[in-house]
């Protein structure tokens, strides 16, 4: 028999779409009875009890429990409640039997009602304790039909045929019964913002989150595990809302289907933007980043995922949406739970540092869900530390060889993939042994003495490692590695081991190993060590290395143990040498009496020389008198030690001249020998005086030294013998203060820390000299000294500390105060001119300063200023300094940059201006210093050619024709100059703008104002000189055309000759003068030989010229003289050739070859012979005025002879005619040659008046006219002859007319007062008739040839 089964029955309805509706009195109970028989089948229940039969009978198993779900379709819904209230109120449990098997129905549930809703979808709710499983729960879409009343239960869309599952009990499992989920949503209202949604205290916000939270409550209610909806507050933008949703985990569609329901619960006012509902979930993403550290160079992994099957995916860094390239390349895949994107950097960098973040987005019209989660990425560098980054191995060193150096390189984390590797980069291959750890690498290098040869000492050898990570980033670290060898040093000597003071020698040091860094040279004395810091006197060079100290007047303080050093890094070789300075006077510290004087024949003169008491050597001293010696005796007197010698001269034949001399041998044979005495032997009856000084004739020179009281300083004082005693003439002595700052002076330049011991001399030179004022203003020879100090000191290379440079330049501004004025005067007569020695030492000064801290400070001292800069790497600016004068004057450098840029680096570019310096120097009047003078010197080698500009101010605003000058020290026989070489001056109101193409000291030169006036006489001269060289052709021309007319006589023929020599010597001497003026007014530059070669001719020609004019002359005075002596034509003609032309020749080549290697040839600023330097125009002039007087005399004894003639010197008409027309010519043409010239001579006069300027110019250029007029067409014979080559008739007819003329017309119809007075002279006897037509004869043309230049 079978056990009873109780059966659970859980009843599920469903209702059809097309509903049949039954009438409410049918028989229920059959109904019900239906259903269920329909629901379970007979057959199938009898079946299953068979089976649990066999089961109980095999198995003997307890009865079984079962619940069934049965789904009861009602074709009228109308059935739904009572059915409910039939199953609720049937009496259970029910027993029945089912093919023999006994079923007991104990509990009969409705769990899920389903209510059509679509064509094929229902609207499923469970009823009260029942829940959906939690498999369903994600699928659970509300049903839009659900109705609005929060009390009734949800309903769910399901599909028709709905197979389940169905409601379930209800349990903690059960959908929506975990713990709620807070999802923090938005959505937009496209309305207006108020502030007052600012404010949660407000009304406004208040009701907006009144009506919006009953609307989220009621569409949200029906999501699984629903809690609550609650505003969380409002932001502009329209208005956004933010709230929270509390319930169960719901899907994408769930949200979704409830936001669409939102608006049904909330008013139209609100218009809310249904697409706009967004959620942002931040913590259910699994973002990941590998590797974990991170360089530059590796490839990084960045890895998303998300439980979710989501496609869209977006990469973002730093809110930048990231696309794929070669360097980032991504990789999504969404096919299956979970998600996952990859998103995959190749060689990162450190621009790629910052915030990543991925976002999966689901959306559609009424949601949009973003999972999304941020990670910050450090992107760092592989820094590499080494144990050192320089190392200096000595190879030749035991300990290096015995512990080798170990080379590292670690990072600063243990990174598992680490690897490394060492390279040798080096002219020294030293190698060694790797080994590795887990963040470093170390190389143990085997050193070897045979790798290093010396030569390659101080090789750097670099050795790198690379480091890489195993993810794609490298690093790699160089560490550079200096291999030395100690150096094997030599040093020798060009003496022995001794020397004498005053001599010089050399020190040789030498080592194998080329590439040193330093070489010092020290001197030990006892405790005592000295360096040698002596920049001229030291010579360092590499190949091969090698140091030479030359000792050029060694001192006492170059006595000692010289020890040479050669640096290389760290290691120092070294050579010593002992080098002991014997005692031997200076030439200047041996004082001579006398220095020059008078002796007698055979009477006895005391020659002295004298020396410091100090001295410790016993010296052997001689007195060399014409090459015979005499040993002097010795004696003290006070600080002297005087070595004296009673002289006698035996040989008095003649008077003559002695020098005598004191030489000084020390105890290695050394000698020095003082200054010369000279003694003029004089006869006895000439001496005219005669005391203690000494004898002497009148007039002679007695010099004697500065000694007073047992001392001496330097100089000498100077008597001249007058009126038979002995005048001091002029005294050279210095005072002691100034002498003993010379005698300083010249120990410290030749004292081995000469740098060391400058400024504290600077300090004493400048305290000294304030003090020594007085004696400065008055004495040449103390300021010589002062000048000759600074020019000493000036090549000592100094710091650029301030005070130094203060004391320096206050010394310089003592030495050119107002009070010196005429002590300069008389210093700048001497041959050495000692303000250009100024100028000059304070250009050296400032050339050899050398920066401290790169820098060199701006200084002051009255009237001079001294500013600079040292050039760097990092000059990149123009070079501007500007100065101000205690005058109120200014001056401005400007070097550009791109020749600053040009100067190499720890260079220097020092400017000094100078108020008063300028002024000392001499110039050319009238011309005047009208400015301030500025030197610029650079320390770089620079070439010759250098661009700056200087701006000058005016000191004189009315001086005009400004002049861009500098100081060249080369001219003048190197006493120097101002030369405008290289400068171009443009004149701006009250400034003038220099623009120089080289360096030194600079200023401009100004005159008067002369513009008009040049103006004027460049027009006379040029005009002037085209009139006459157009007559000077013509002349020649109707020289050439008549010749034959006019020549018929040698006195006529040789007038000819020289007027046709005149013209031509003139014409070419015009040509040359109207070149080289053209040029010099156009500004272009004359080539130096140009400008020789033209002076050359213009002073031959114009001296031809002159000669001629003398030959002329002469034969009028011969023809009238030497009546009776008569000389051949070729005679004649060789003598005045060899006079027109051969002493001109003579006179401009002898000129030319004396002043030319003076480089004084010619002038600055024109092509003519100087004046000022050689006084070369002399080489003119002197001919010129003496041929001006000769002819003037000439022509007076002409006029007289004329005037008076005798018997025995009467000619023939045609002689007289002759006579008479050289007698016009001389008496013209030599006055307005003469005074031409002589006016020339009145111009070169100080302050000249401008009538000698324009009258010099105006005959000077009309000279060719001149010639002409009175030398050609004014002569009466030329008329004729020009006239008979035209017709005969003519010809006849004008010779009449000239013949009267020259009796009545007066000789020149001009305005001439000389020419009027000639005529009066010449023509008031009235009996010269002309006739050209009367022949001549030997008799009469022996008589007189003599022939007129004026006519």
């Amino acid at each position: 028999m079978l056990s009873p089964i109780t059966v659970g029955l859980h009843c599920l309805f469903l209702l059809f779409t097309a509903c049949y509706q039954t009438s409410q009195d049918s028989n229920f109970d059959q109904f019900i009875q239906y259903v269920i028989d329909s629901a379970l089948g007979e057959e199938t229940l009898q079946s299953e009890m068979r089976r649990q039969k066999r089961n109980v009978l095999t198995f003997d198993l307890p009865p079984l429990e079962y619940t069934v779900d049965i789904e009861v379709s009602l074709m009228d819904s109308s059935f739904l409640d009572p059915v409910k209230e039939y199953f609720k109120n049937l009496n259970l449990p029910v027993s029945t039997n089912i093919s023999d098997v006994e079923m007991t129905v104990s509990n009969i549930n409705i769990t899920t009602v389903c209510l059509p809703s679509g064509e094929n979808s229902s609207c499923c709710s469970c009823e009260n304790g029942y829940a959906w499983p939690s498999e369903v729960c994600s699928d659970l879409i509300t049903c839009p039909s659900t109705s609005l009343a929060s009390n009734l239960p949800c309903g769910y869309v399901k599909e028709m045929p709905f197979y389940g599952p169905y409601c379930e009990p209800q349990t903690g499992d059960s959908c929506g019964m975990g713990e709620p989920i807070v999802v923090n949503m938005s959505v937009r209202l496209d309305i207006d913002f108020y502030n007052d949604l600012e404010d949660p205290s407000s009304e406004l916000y208040r009701k907006y989150k009144a009506d919006l939270e009953k609307a989220f409550n009621g569409s949200y209610r029906c999501l699984p595990g629903f809690v609550s909806a609650t505003v969380a507050g409002f932001t502009p933008g329209s208005v956004f809302v933010n709230y929270e949703v509390k319930a169960g985990a719901a899907s994408f569609d769930q949200i979704a289907s409830s936001n669409k329901m939102v608006p049904q619960f909330l008013d139209a006012f609100y218009r809310l933007n249904q697409a706009t509902f967004t959620t942002e979930i931040t913590n259910q993403t699994n973002f990941s980043v590998s590797p974990v550290d991170i360089f530059e160079g590796d490839t990084v992994r960045l890895v998303c995922e998300i439980n979710s099957t989501y496609q869209n995916v977006t990469w973002y860094h730093f809110d930048q949406i990231i696309s794929t390239t070669f360097l980032y390349l991504m990789k999504t895949n969404v096919t299956s739970k979970p998600s996952q994107s990859i998103h995959e950097i190749s060689n990162i960098t450190m621009k790629h540092s910052g915030s990543y973040r991925c976002a999966f987005i689901n959306s559609n019209q009424f949601y949009t869900v973003i999972y999304k989660a941020t990670k910050t990425i450090a992107v760092s560098q592989l820094y590499i530390t080494p144990n050192v980054n320089d190392m200096d191995v000595t190879c030749n060193s035991p300990e290096m060889q015995t512990n080798s150096p170990l080379l590292s390189c670690c990072v600063d984390r243990p990174l598992p993939s680490l690897t490394g590797d060492w390279k040798v980069n080096g002219a020294i291959n030293i190698t060694g042994v790797t080994t590795f750890s887990e963040n470093c690498t170390e190389y143990k290098l085997n050193v070897s003495e045979s790798l290093c040869p010396p030569e390659k000492s101080g090789t750097v050898t670099t050795y790198t490692c690379e480091l890489q990570t195993g993810h794609g980033a490298r690093h790699s670290q160089d560490i550079r590695v200096t291999y030395l060898r100690k150096a094997h040093v030599t040093i020798s000597s060009s003496i022995n081991s001794l020397v004498s003071e005053g001599y010089g020698f050399n020190l040789t040091c030498e080592s194998d190993v080329s590439n040193y860094d330093s070489i010092s040279w020290k001197i030990q004395s006892g405790n005592d060590t000295k360096t040698v810091d002596c920049a001229t006197c030291i010579k360092n060079s590499k190949f091969p290395a090698t140091s030479v100290l030359t000792v050029k007047t060694a001192t006492q303080d170059w006595s000692g143990t010289y020890i040479c050093t050669f640096f290389q890094k760290y290691l120092e070789s070294s050579a010593n040498v002992t080098i002991e300075v014997v005692p031997l006077p200076l030439k200047q510290d041996i004082l001579i009496d006398p220095v020059a004087t008078s002796i007698q024949c055979k009477v006895q003169q005391a020659l002295e020389c004298c020396i410091s008491v100090n001295t410790m050597e016993d010296y052997t001293v001689t007195l060399v008198v014409q090459q015979n010696e005499f040993q002097l005796g010795k004696k003290e007197e006070g600080n002297l030690l005087c070595y004296m010698y009673n002289y006698t001269e035996t040989e008095c034949s003649e008077e003559k001249e002695l020098m005598a001399y004191c030489k000084f041998v020390n105890r290695i044979g050394q000698e020095v020998s003082s200054d010369s005495m000279r003694l003029h032997l004089i006869p006895d009856q000439k001496i005219s005086c005669s005391d203690s000084l000494g004898i002497g004739m009148e007039g002679a020179i007695l010099v004697k030294p500065c000694r007073e009281l047992d001392d001496f300083t330097r100089g000498n004082r100077t008597y001249k013998c007058s009126n038979k005693s002995w005048k001091l003439e002029r005294d050279n002595c210095l005072s002691a203060p100034i002498n003993n700052l010379l005698t300083s002076a010249e120990t410290l330049v030749n004292s081995p820390e000469a740098k060391k011991n400058l400024p504290t001399y600077l300090a004493e030179l400048k305290e000294k000299t304030g003090k020594e004022q007085s004696t400065i203003n008055s004495s040449p020879a103390n300021l010589g000294a002062i000048v000759t100090i600074l020019d000493m000191v000036s090549l000592i290379p100094a710091d650029a500390e301030e005070s130094t440079i203060l004391n320096f330049l206050s010394t310089v501004d003592f030495v050119v105060a107002d009070s010196t004025t005429e002590v300069w005067e008389d210093l700048n007569k001497e041959e050495k001119l000692k303000s250009s020695l100024l100028l000059q030492s304070v250009e050296n000064f400032s050339l050899r300063l050398q920066p401290v801290n790169n820098t060199i400070p701006p200084v002051s001292a009255n009237t001079l200023q001294l500013q600079g800069i040292a050039v760097t790497e990092n000059s990149n600016t123009d070079y501007n300094k500007k100065f101000y004068s205690t005058e109120n004057l200014t001056v401005n450098v400007l070097i550009g940059e791109t020749e600053i840029q040009t100067l190499t680096r720890n260079s220097t570019i020092v400017s000094v201006m100078y108020s008063k310096l300028g002024h000392i120097l001499p110039w050319d009047e009238p011309e005047y210093v009208n400015g301030l003078l500025i030197s610029t010197t650079v320390s770089s080698n620079k070439s010759q050619k250098f661009d700056i500009n200087m701006t000058f101010e005016k000191n004189i605003s009315s001086l005009k024709m400004p002049q861009c000058v500098f100081w060249n020290f080369t001219l003048n026989k190197h006493r120097g100059g101002w030369d405008t070489s290289g400068c171009t001056p443009t004149e701006v109101e009250k400034y003038v703008i220099c623009s120089c193409n080289h360096l030194t000291s600079f200023s401009i030169l100004m005159s008067p104002d002369e513009s008009s006036q040049v103006v004027i006489e460049d027009y006379i001269t040029y005009i002037g000189l085209a009139i006459s060289v157009l007559s000077l052709v013509a002349c020649i021309i109707i020289e050439s055309l008549v010749w034959k007319y006019v020549t018929n006589n040698t006195t006529s023929y040789m007038r000819h000759v020289c007027i046709i020599n005149i013209a031509t010597s003139l014409l070419i001497a015009d040509v040359w003068f109207i070149v080289t003026a053209s040029i010099n007014d156009q500004n272009q530059q004359i080539s130096r030989v140009l400008c020789f070669v033209a002076t050359f001719f213009i002073h031959l020609f114009y001296l031809c010229v002159f000669f001629w004019m003398l030959s002329l002359g002469l034969i009028l005075f011969y023809r009238l003289i030497f009546i009776l002596h008569n000389t051949s034509k070729t005679t004649q003609k060789a003598v005045a050739f060899c006079l027109g032309y051969g002493c001109p020749f003579v006179i401009a080549v002898i000129t030319i070859a004396v002043t030319l290697p003076r480089n004084n040839y010619t002038r600055k600023d024109v092509c003519w012979l100087n004046w000022k330097d050689s006084k070369a125009l002399l080489a003119f002039a002197i001919p010129a005025l003496i041929i001006v007087i000769m002819n003037l005399f000439i022509t007076a004894v002409v006029i007289i002879k004329i005037l008076r003639p005798t018997i025995g010197d009467r000619s023939t008409r045609q002689e007289r005619n002759s006579l008479f027309q050289i007698c016009k010519s001389v008496a013209i043409l030599t006055p307005l040659l003469g005074l031409t010239w002589g006016f020339g001579f009145a111009t070169i006069i100080k302050s000249s008046h401008r009538a000698f300027h324009v009258l010099f110019s105006l005959l000077n250029a009309l000279q060719g006219l001149f010639i002409l007029v009175f030398g050609t067409l004014w002569d009466k014979k030329i008329q004729e002859a020009l006239l008979k080559r035209n017709s005969m008739s003519k010809w006849s007819s004008q010779q009449t007319k000239s013949t009267s003329l020259i009796l009545v017309t007066p000789m020149l119809a001009m305005s001439y007062p000389f020419s009027r007075t000639f005529n009066n002279l010449c023509g008031k006897t009235g009996k010269y008739r002309v006739s050209s037509s009367e022949p001549s004869s030997s008799s009469c043309e022996n008589s007189s040839k003599s022939y007129s230049l004026l006519n």
